[in-house]
Order: C-alpha cells, then sequence, then structure tokens
C-alpha cells in the first residue's frame, strides 16, 4: 500500500465542502457572455458580446467564454454543460439551497446552445476568431476583435461538436425535467435533432473550422465517442431502445487508442482510461454501466472498461497509467492538469455509488477495490485542490486564506468598467498582463491548472498552464462537491 501525505482525512479537519461548492458554482456567472441578469452576482462583470450571431443573421448572445481568453468554443462548452447537468442529476439532492445556482448555470449554457441549434442541419461551432482574441488582452467587455460566427453543416459536418451538443441538451433536458416540463420537452426534442443531423452528417469539425478551433480544441479522439456519449444520454432520457441499439452496434468504437497533442507531440493513450472535453471513453463507460451491472458480467464492455478505468486511476493497481505527486495529487500528460483530476473523481464517486448498490468489487490484479476506497481516492484529490497539500493553498480562487492571486484570465485582470469606465484597447491591456500585482477583480470559484509534478507552483499569469481557470475544469468539480458536502458530518479515514 503507498502510503501518501494527503494520507487521512475526516469531518474535523476536512475543508469547507458546501463552501467550496457555492463557490465553484459561482465561478459560471464570471464566464458568462451576453447580457447580464439584474440577479447577476458576480458585479464586476458587464454586458458583453451582445451582437455575438449578427454576421449570420443568428442570435448567439449569451453563453460561456471557455477560460482567460474571451472565445466561445462550443465543443467545451458543450461539454461543461453536460458535466453541470450530470452534476444536478446525480447529486443535485445534496446541493441544497446551491441547487438554484446550478440549474441556472445549466440553463445559461441550455439556453445558448438553443439558439446554436435554431437552424435545422447547421450548428454553430464557435464564434469569434481565436487568434484574433488570444492576440489580445482585453475585458470581454471592450472587444473590438472579430466575433465571426463559424457553422458546420451537412457539406462541412462537424460531428463532435454536434453531437456533444446532443448529449449536452438531452442531459439538460432531465435536469429540468422535474422543475420546469415544458422546457426539458423542448431540450430533448432538439437533443434528438442535432443527434439525427450528427449522425446523418459525419465528418470532423477539424476540417470544417478547424483554422480556429484547433489548436486549441483540435479533436484528437476522433467522433465516435461523441455520437455514443450522445446516445447514451438520449437512452437515459428516452428509454428508447433505439438509442441502446445504438450504442450496441457501435460500442467497437470505443476500443481504440487515444491520441492526444502535448505540447506538440502526440500522446497516445488506451481510450478506456480518457475523458474530458475531447474523449468522452471513460464518462460512457460509466454511465452506461448503471444499466448492465444488476446483472453484470466481467466481461461485458462497459463493465470490463470501466473496470479497467478504475485500475488506471489506483494508486496500487498494478495497471495505473497516471503518477501522483509527492503531495498525492493525480497527474495526466499535458497542461491544465485538474481538468483530469475533477473529471476523474466525479466519475470514481458516480461509479463507486452504482458498484455499492450492485454490491460489485474491482479487481485490478490481485487488489481488490471496494466503492468506499474509490470515495477516499476522490476525497484526496478534492482535498489536496482545496489547500491540503503541501503548499497550503487552495487552488481554488477565493477559497481558503491562500489561494491564486494572479491568474491569467481577461476579464479578472483588468479592471472592472466600475472603477474604469474608459475603454481598454487590444494591447492596453497588457499593463495588466504583465503586472505582479494581484488580480484586480476576484473571479471567486475558478480552479486553475494546478501545481506541477512535484508539487510546485508559481503563481504568475504568464504561467498558463498553471493559472488558467476553464468552465470543464469546475462543471464536474460541482457534482463532486455537492456529494462531499452531504459526507462532510461523517469521519472516513483513508489511505493512498
Amino acid at each position: 500500500m503507498i502510503m501518501m501525505k494527503a494520507g487521512t482525512s475526516s469531518a474535523s479537519n476536512s475543508p469547507d465542502y458546501a463552501d467550496a461548492l457555492s463557490k465553484c458554482i459561482l465561478f459560471f456567472e464570471g464566464q458568462r457572455s451576453g447580457k447580464l441578469p439584474s440577479t447577476q452576482r458576480m458585479t464586476w462583470r458587464k454586458d458583453s458580446a451582445l451582437r455575438d450571431g449578427s454576421d449570420i443573421g443568428m442570435d448567439l448572445v449569451g453563453g460561456y467564454y471557455d477560460a482567460g481568453d474571451n472565445v466561445k468554443f462550443h465543443f467545451p462548452m458543450a461539454f461543461t454543460v453536460t458535466m453541470l447537468a450530470w452534476s444536478v442529476i446525480d447529486f443535485g439532492k445534496y446541493m441544497g439551497w446551491e441547487k438554484k445556482h446550478a440549474l441556472e448555470a445549466v440553463r445559461w449554457g441550455s439556453d445558448y446552445l438553443l439558439k446554436a441549434t435554431s437552424v435545422g442541419h447547421v450548428v454553430v461551432g464557435q464564434v469569434a476568431d481565436s487568434n484574433g482574441d488570444h492576440n489580445c488582452w482585453e475585458r470581454p467587455e471592450d472587444m473590438d476583435t472579430p466575433r465571426t460566427s463559424y457553422v458546420v453543416n451537412e457539406t462541412n459536418p462537424g460531428t463532435e461538436v454536434s453531437a456533444e451538443i446532443a448529449a449536452a441538451l438531452a442531459a439538460s433536458s432531465i435536469a429540468f425535467k422535474a422543475s420546469d416540463a415544458n422546457y426539458s420537452a423542448l431540450l430533448l426534442q432538439r437533443s434528438k435533432q442535432v443527434f439525427d443531423f450528427a449522425d446523418g452528417y459525419q465528418g470532423s469539425y477539424n476540417l470544417s473550422i478547424g483554422e480556429v478551433a484547433c489548436p486549441f480544441y483540435c479533436d484528437y479522439s476522433g467522433y465516435a465517442d461523441e455520437l455514443l456519449w450522445a446516445a447514451a444520454w438520449l437512452y437515459k432520457a428516452t428509454q428508447r431502445p433505439y438509442y441502446w441499439k445504438y450504442l450496441g452496434e457501435n460500442i467497437h468504437h470505443l476500443e481504440s487508442i487515444v491520441v492526444r497533442n502535448i505540447h506538440g507531440n502526440p500522446y497516445v493513450g488506451a481510450s478506456f482510461a480518457e475523458f474530458g472535453w475531447d474523449a468522452k471513453h471513460a464518462g460512457i463507460n460509466v454511465l452506461v454501466s448503471q444499466w448492465v451491472m444488476k446483472h453484470y458480467s466481467n466481461d461485458n464492455p462497459y463493465i470490463l472498461n470501466a473496470d479497467k478505468f478504475v485500475c488506471s486511476i489506483l494508486p496500487e493497481s498494478p495497471s495505473k497509467s497516471v503518477t501522483y505527486t509527492p503531495g498525492g495529487l493525480l497527474i495526466k500528460p499535458g497542461g491544465s492538469n485538474t481538468q483530469h483530476v475533477t473529471a476523474s473523481s466525479f466519475l470514481l464517486i458516480v461509479y463507486s455509488r452504482y458498484m455499492r448498490v450492485a454490491h460489485k468489487l474491482v479487481r485490478c490484479g490481485d487488489v481488490i477495490v471496494t466503492p468506499s476506497r474509490l470515495i477516499n481516492i476522490a476525497r484526496s484529490q478534492v482535498d489536496y485542490l482545496l489547500g491540503n497539500n503541501p503548499l497550503g493553498r487552495s487552488y481554488m480562487v477565493g477559497f481558503g486564506p491562500k489561494f491564486p492571486r494572479k491568474i491569467h484570465h481577461r476579464g479578472a485582470t483588468i479592471p472592472s468598467i466600475d472603477k474604469h469606465p474608459q475603454k481598454i484597447g487590444c494591447r492596453d491591456g497588457d499593463q495588466y498582463l504583465y503586472s505582479q500585482n494581484p488580480d484586480m477583480n476576484q473571479l471567486t470559484g475558478a480552479i486553475i491548472g494546478g501545481p506541477a509534478g512535484d508539487d510546485s507552483f508559481s503563481d504568475s499569469r504568464m504561467n498558463v498552464g498553471q493559472t488558467e481557470p476553464t468552465t470543464y475544469i469546475n462543471a464536474p468539480f460541482v457534482g463532486v462537491l455537492a456529494y462531499f458536502k452531504s459526507t462532510a458530518l461523517k469521519n472516513t479515514t483513508f489511505d493512498i
């Protein structure tokens, strides 16, 4: 058994999960694009990008900026909405008052995705010229870079972005089913239409709008996983045999290896171990496992691959494919490492709950893995991010006494309109980008890329991989924090 520094945890020394949950959800208000509502709580943010879509005669006002820039990348945005909705579906009952805010975060995204799919057989895949945007350091309220709309259609398809939007709409329809049946039905109907388009006109958006989507959000894993991901969510939303049959007939596409671009170099990994805005493989296996686990066989491909995902994460597993810092944080190749930490923790918790119901164990060679073991691994990751680490610092802005103060985020670094009403142009913001002073505005709840493999961290805006927040880091963490909020009063000891 490998013992790590984050080796024990109990109610007496655990972070305040309820406070972290509240802030984790609040972050999404800081990423909003469009006309902000009167209920906006992050008040230093103002209206922005109010003419989006006008170049193609569509209303594309709204949605989320993905990270520290002012681009609306719909591929990761849709994944963000899917994971926010899944957080509400599985863990909403633990959120208390924050469930209202979580649903608001989902709806801000799902409303926008309805706009992006409002024309039949056309899906808007991105808004804004990413290269032009990245050449400027200006707050979203001042943007004067091209807000070009990029679409995929029958002749120039984009299956991955279309299918991910279909998944997001289906998941959102489930999240709203109890509170707004009419809206839920609208989301589900649109999801079916977008899925049919994605499946009927197949081709990668790398070839259609890759000149702006790449290299930032190129699809490196192919689009078969997004089609299966969408089909799984549509099956969960409808229970229609058509979608179950679709999964069965196409599951063999998940058995391929996954290639990711890591700093210009290819990274080849087993598909069962991958889950994030690009590769959905592990998420599909875990999601589908709930329907087959009651009568499971270890030969069932969903169970087999979900188990292999667990074994790829488990520190003591002989088939582990990740590493851990000396302080206990999971590390995978590439930048923005916390995206892997939050997404993997989410899947471990979800799968552990399915295992518990089915009285199932996972075997990693000679190592026997219980549901509680998965929970303890996830808890160790959460606690690390919230301050139980060698540096004693939180990687969530505004949480705890020591947190990131110089994040790579345009809106956070530049004075708000309240403080500086005059326009700040494209390169006028450079003085704030290169400043050694703390951020002008606090992007409360933002989880940044996190420390290096040796637990070291440089709080610098120029250290993009470590200090830039993204919506898809926070989205799965909403569900994770809600779960641990519900168990905060229980004593839990774990070793890794």
